[in-house]
């Protein structure tokens, strides 16, 4: 439709929230209107101020139980875990909302997520914390960046 009718495609999403795209030999597209992205953005700039407010004020243990509602997962994390995952998610909500991109966001929850994983299997925690065996060999010293000299002794 969007190829062949660029124009209806676009009325419709006067009626419709999104245009999903499929492509057969890549990624979807969804089309979306612009005021809707800036509506979402505000939301999430919203959310991120009112999660650090909270936390700021002294609410963390409340914001801890709904943050169990909201990521079931979370229940795994240490304790630790849980309010350095709070702080990175505030500070990266804040920072996304500000640039408009959502994805450092799902990024940072996807890796707790997996964290979280790890943690909810004895067996794969037992892997992980494992000290390796043996030596694992010479390691080659970090390439220089332009900018950034190499310490020397």
């Amino acid at each position: 439709m969007f190829l062949h009718r660029p124009a209806a495609a676009a009325e419709r999403l006067n009626e419709v929230r999104t245009l999903r795209l499929r492509r057969h030999d890549a990624d979807d597209l969804v089309l979306v209107r612009a005021d809707q992205v800036e509506r979402e953005a505000i939301v999430v700039d919203f959310t991120a101020g009112l999660l650090a407010g909270l936390v700021r004020t002294g609410s963390l243990e409340a914001v801890r139980r709904v943050l169990v509602e909201a990521l079931p997962w979370v229940t795994f994390l240490p304790e630790a875990d849980v309010d350095e995952l709070l702080a990175e998610l505030i500070t990266v909500a804040q920072g996304a909302a500000s640039v408009e991109n959502l994805a450092p966001i799902a990024t940072l929850l996807g890796q707790w997520r997996h964290a979280a994983e790890i943690y909810s299997d004895p067996a794969l925690l037992e892997i992980i914390n494992r000290e390796p065996e043996g030596d694992l060999g010479a390691v080659d010293p970090p390439e220089e960046r332009p900018g950034h000299p190499r310490e020397t002794d």
